[in-house]
């Protein structure tokens, strides 16, 4: 691929970092952060407001206040006491806390971020929340810095819209997960109707709307990965024609004894033997 060719996604990818990194260091400095065109918005069909009033009770109300997501991944993903939980673009860490209570003591929820100030928010958080069962990855959910086979349930908050090259997401996301492991993110989901230029016009590339697939191409993707028992059941609209959706997969357990990628997804080069960079909370 030509250097002119990944331009383009490259661009991208440094638009929605930098979108981020200013919506932390805003709750940092005082406020709350929305999923629009400005960290300042807010809207009722993003944000905290989409989790039960105990659930962010319990969290500190920095976490609180940096949830940028569609939905509540963690209340449709069934965790259980002693899972592996990563939860994909973890932000502020609102959702990994949430994941860490689920999984108990002998549990593990990690958190995976391209960005340093949410990675600063979410230890930041972790430790105001003490949680000592939590850990935060620097890197991107294209190529996960985690071994195969090795996670219970993969989360996620609004962010795989997001990505520049979402094959790679599911590939990546079946080849952590162990045989018989699930994924459950809420996400943002189009209508099959709506053109790619369609979309465009509902929102910006790093709002929540405009990089989203349709309910066809979400399912193509998942079973290209190999991922089955697809559901994807829309929750709510967030604009015409585009809907939070809850999406869950399974991981075949029958695969359990081939090659980590499986079900002819492609893996990211080095993604499962890199060492990464990791944050734990103290």
């Amino acid at each position: 691929m030509s250097e002119q060719s990944r331009e383009p996604s490259s661009d991208l990818r440094e638009t929605v970092r930098r979108r981020y990194a200013a919506a932390a260091l805003q709750v940092t400095e005082g406020g709350s952060a929305g999923c629009g065109p400005e960290p300042v918005e807010v809207d009722d069909n993003f944000g905290s407001t989409l989790y039960a009033a105990d659930e962010r009770d319990a969290l500190p109300a920095e976490a609180v206040a940096a949830s940028l997501g569609c939905g509540n991944p963690t209340a449709v993903a069934e965790l259980r006491e002693g899972e592996r939980v990563l939860d994909l673009g973890s932000g502020g860490g609102m959702d990994v806390l949430l994941s860490a209570r689920r999984v108990g003591p002998t549990g593990r929820a990690y958190g995976l971020d391209m960005t340093e100030e949410m990675l600063a928010l979410a230890l930041a958080n972790a430790a105001k929340a003490g949680a000592t069962n939590v850990e935060f990855l620097k890197g991107s959910i294209e190529a996960i810095p985690l071994p195969a086979n090795t996670i219970d349930v993969v989360i996620s908050n609004c962010v795989i819209n997001l990505s520049v090259d979402k094959p790679a997401v599911f590939a990546e996301t079946y080849r952590v997960l162990r045989p018989g492991g699930r994924l459950g993110v809420s996400d943002v989901v189009a209508d099959d109707v709506l053109t790619a230029e369609q979309r465009a016009e509902r929102g910006d590339d790093v709002g929540c709307i405009a990089g989203a697939l349709s309910f066809a191409e979400y399912r193509a993707g998942l079973e290209a990965a190999g991922f089955t028992g697809i559901e994807i059941v829309p929750t709510h609209a967030v604009a015409e024609g585009m809907h939070s959706a809850i999406v869950r997969a399974l991981k075949p357990a029958a695969h359990a004894g081939t090659s980590p990628e499986g079900g002819g997804a492609r893996r990211s080069a080095g993604a499962g033997g890199m060492r990464p960079a990791v944050h734990r909370s103290r």
